[in-house]
């Protein structure tokens, strides 16, 4: 069941509870809300413990807190609120290109693209809020303008709508797979395959409800990729996922044996302060025309400089 933490009650303070049967008592409360309460993550469900709205017999508790049979365990929905407007924020934006209905950032790696918990503000969002102050209501308050998104760590190109109806236009073309997007990615290793597909379900990790994992029964996900060049135990790849799942390529990547370099969630962080993963080029019909247009961002300087060199050579 995906649980609506954020919707607006009719009640105050409504509840779900759930009996603890024998099969599950000695199961820790974070993992046994893990199998009851889907679509969160392992971190944001220790959080609600922690925030008093998972209660045990009627009481608060811990996220390791073990089960025993019989207990009662209660959802306790907070009270709905509505966030304040993201403001606008004076942050210099590597503008790709620009017209009356998109613009194509290069996203520096370690910028949020919305606000969110933990980032409240000094996002991409309140960078465009500030660069365009109109697009505040193209595609709702919460997230205007965002038609997809790039991980914090990841770098490169990305979309944003600046019309209510290029908006509509560029989800669209998101939904229906018309938009190309490849990516270069320095991975751990040399890859024994000049290039291939990568066909693998993906879902959220049995156990790290934070990560995904390749899943037997996860969601259809295919990524095709290309060795440019190798050294010093690392692969600058080329890829190009066919589908849009969340950390497709970084759990792909690993399921290859190759993990991104830097990337503490599937990897190792290492002694780097980012994964390296860049969305090197996107391609799409233009929301005004409904021509084909393609856009590269730059290799950031980060990357080693026999890989720069590599993705150099290669035909844009």
């Amino acid at each position: 069941m995906v649980y609506p933490f954020a919707m607006q009650a009719a009640m105050q303070k409504p509840r779900e509870s759930r009996i603890v049967s024998v099969e599950q008592a000695g199961v820790r409360l974070d993992h046994f809300l893990g199998t009851w309460i889907t679509g969160f993550s392992r971190v944001r469900l220790q959080g609600f413990v922690k925030g008093g709205h998972i209660l045990i017999n009627g009481a608060p508790s811990r996220p390791s807190h073990l089960l025993r049979t019989g207990d009662l365990v209660e959802v306790v929905i907070p009270e709905a609120s509505t966030p304040a407007p993201a403001p606008a924020q004076d942050i210099p934006l590597d503008i790709l290109h620009e017209s009356a209905e998109f613009l194509v950032l290069n996203k520096p790696a370690g910028l949020v693209v919305h606000p969110g918990a933990g980032n409240a503000d000094g996002t991409v969002v309140n960078a465009i809020l500030h660069h365009c102050a109109g697009i505040r209501v193209v595609g709702g308050e919460d997230r205007p303008g965002i038609v997809h998104r790039l991980d914090k760590e990841t770098s490169g190109c990305l979309l944003i709508a600046k019309t209510e109806s290029a908006h509509r236009h560029l989800s669209a073309e998101f939904a229906e797979r018309h938009v190309e997007k490849t990516y270069l990615a320095l991975v751990e290793g040399v890859l024994r395959m000049p290039h291939g597909t990568i066909d693998a379900p993906i879902g959220r990790h049995a156990v790290h409800r934070q990560k995904m994992a390749v899943v037997d029964r996860g969601r259809n996900s295919i990524t095709k990729y290309r060795l440019l060049a190798s050294s010093e135990g690392k692969s600058m790849v080329e890829c190009r996922p066919h589908t849009g799942r969340t950390h497709q390529i970084r759990v792909h990547l690993k399921h290859l044996g190759h993990p991104v370099v830097g990337d503490p969630l599937y990897g190792r962080r290492g002694s780097h302060s980012r994964h390296f993963l860049h969305a090197w080029k996107i391609a799409f019909r233009d929301p005004s025309t409904g021509k084909p247009v393609t856009f590269t961002a730059p290799v950031p300087a980060d990357f080693p400089a026999w890989a720069i060199e590599a993705a150099g050579k290669q035909k844009l």
